[in-house]
């Protein structure tokens, strides 16, 4: 299969002016966050809400997952969706990022950006959506079947899935952060695949990207100590080949650097007494 091509964008979608905007909108950078890692009660049920929105946003745009479709068009149907329901697409507009929801294709690992890229029979796709409502983000994301796909492919997609069940019910209170990644690294060795390291989970609250790092290998540096309360993601990145990337002159589009395929999952979680909650279930 062809390596893929950049499409064309279309024009940048308007949210309406009664929907509040994250910070970071209209400015080059996000400002740094300062606050703490453990959120308090009234924060992490408005991150419920963000995080149930942003679930039911990419049932709707998968839905319509099909040879034929393009990556515009799910991008479309996510904006419209999350307007609907009062959230701010959190991507749109972040460090200038041009669309509401990121669209990996095959052996885009992530942040690929929607444009007039058809999806092809036997294509995987991953959809990243985030959704801002309550001065909070809920982020999650997925990787689907085009049509009919490969065994190789497949696998690759059920695998990943798999690696992220794993990393999350590796969460416990007082346990360093880089469990997570030794158990999905552990796991991702079994069938000889890559794991994507320089693209990590991520502390999510009133802020898109706390500055948290939550590495999906199993890293000596991720010392952190996990505690109840903590909001994070885990969104490992499981590749055919190589972990390592090139990034294409859109400054966003990573691709893997021998272009085999690589997928991806993700769910915003909550640490609780005993293990994690997920944030973002439809």
């Amino acid at each position: 299969m062809a390596p893929l091509v950049p499409g064309t964008l279309s024009p940048t979608r308007s949210v309406p002016a009664r929907i509040a905007r994250p910070e970071y909108v209209g400015r080059k950078a996000p400002q740094p966050y300062t606050g703490p890692e453990v959120q308090t009660p009234e924060t992490i049920e408005k991150m419920r809400i963000a995080g149930r929105i942003a679930a039911r946003t990419m049932d709707a745009a998968a839905a319509a997952i099909v040879p034929g479709v393009t990556t515009d068009e799910l991008d479309r149907i996510a904006h419209e969706y999350m307007c609907d329901h009062g959230a701010y697409p959190s991507d749109l507009g972040y460090r200038g990022f041009p669309k509401s929801i990121c669209t990996s294709v095959n052996e885009v690992i992530c942040h690929g950006i929607p444009d007039s890229t058809v999806l092809a029979d036997g294509d995987i796709v991953n959809l990243d959506v985030t959704a801002f409502i309550h001065g909070v983000h809920g982020d999650l994301n997925a990787t689907y079947l085009v049509g009919e796909v490969d065994e190789e492919s497949e696998l690759l997609v059920e695998r990943t899935r798999e690696a992220t069940r794993r990393g999350i019910a590796a969460v416990r209170p007082g346990r360093q952060i880089n469990v997570i990644g030794r158990v999905i690294e552990s796991y991702a060795k079994r069938f000889g695949y890559g794991v994507v390291r320089d693209f990590t989970g991520h502390g999510i609250n009133t802020s898109f990207h706390s500055g948290l790092i939550v590495p999906h290998y199993d890293s000596p540096h991720a010392t952190t100590v996990i505690r109840t309360g903590m909001t994070f993601t885990i969104e490992p990145m499981l590749t055919l080949g190589t972990y390592q990337h090139d990034t294409w002159p859109d400054g966003w589009t990573i691709v893997t650097k021998d272009r085999k395929r690589t997928a991806q999952f993700e769910h915003t979680l909550v640490v609780t007494d005993t293990g994690a909650e997920i944030l973002t279930l439809p």
